[in-house]
């Protein structure tokens, strides 16, 4: 079993699966598959990948066959090299071939997502930054993708609009001006206030006015270490904007204590994960 705060997987299995069989059900099952013939079946990496959400798919599988038979062969958070067996199933034919869609769905999209999350990670590995997710999830999807992100070894940034107050450009705008937007969520008594700063101007009016964290916003490199050296540590710091492989080592080079990443959860590819069944004996 998986325990996701804020995730109902009861719910999140029930949705998915009628989703897929309608008001008709699985047709094609129905009319090709005896009602008690049997199927065994191993899920399978065709490439190096870091796995995530495994419980998921069992959740999937258990729903339509109770007794199911499933052997989770490595836990979520696992590197897998190309063409590890992940997890073996047998049990009724008819609701394994129904629920395969829909776990190897949820199992190739949180695994890519974990996947692509490890190689952020290990890029920054040795500078003391720690890499962040954000708020660009899939609708529905943001518990179970913010999970995924963990499984690959980041630490999860807000999960929602209630948990720290985020001043960004709009903000600043409605309220005029970067210290008076801090100030009245100052005053509302937010406790974690994060200000994003495109300008290094904007640092010191972010700091008088009571900010606890500062998110530098599409700052070159040489930006960053100069901003970063006037914050002096007075409060934790955040590189953000346009992050990718090949220039997030230089990144966190500069010191930030944090570096986001709205791709990993917005662009990571699927992970090549299959299911094949064979006849058990």
């Amino acid at each position: 079993m998986i325990d996701i705060s804020g995730f109902d997987l009861d719910a999140f299995v029930r949705s998915t699966l009628a989703e897929d069989l309608g008001e008709g059900g699985d047709i094609t099952s129905t009319a090709v598959i005896p009602a008690d013939a049997r199927f065994g079946g191993v899920m399978d990496s065709r490439d190096a990948i870091v796995v995530a959400g495994l419980p998921i798919a069992t959740a999937f599988f258990r729903a339509l066959d109770p007794a199911a038979e499933i052997d989770m062969l490595m836990p979520d958070g696992h590197r897998a090299a190309p063409g590890s067996d992940l997890m073996r199933i047998a049990g009724n034919a008819r609701a394994l071939l129904t629920a395969e869609r829909s776990a190897l769905n949820t199992v190739q999209h949180l695994s890519g997502i974990a996947t692509m999350t490890r190689a952020y990670v290990d890029k920054i590995a040795g500078t003391g930054a720690t890499l962040l997710d954000t708020r660009k999830t899939i609708p529905g999807l943001r518990a179970l993708e913010k999970y995924a992100t963990r499984m690959g070894g980041a630490t999860n940034h807000r999960m929602g609009l209630w948990d720290a107050a985020m001043i960004k450009d709009n903000h600043v705008a409605v309220a005029g001006s970067v210290g008076e937007a801090v100030r009245r969520a100052k005053d509302a008594g937010i406790a974690r206030i994060i200000v994003e700063v495109d300008r290094v101007d904007q640092i010191e009016p972010a700091l008088t006015a009571g900010a606890t964290h500062l998110l530098l916003d599409n700052m070159d490199v040489p930006t960053l270490r100069g901003a970063v050296t006037l914050i002096g540590g007075r409060v934790p710091t955040e590189a953000s904007g346009g992050v990718t492989l090949d220039t997030i080592r230089a990144i966190a080079e500069t010191g930030v204590t944090y570096v986001s990443v709205g791709r990993l959860t917005q662009s990571a590819p699927a992970a090549d994960i299959g299911l094949d069944f064979a006849l058990r004996g």
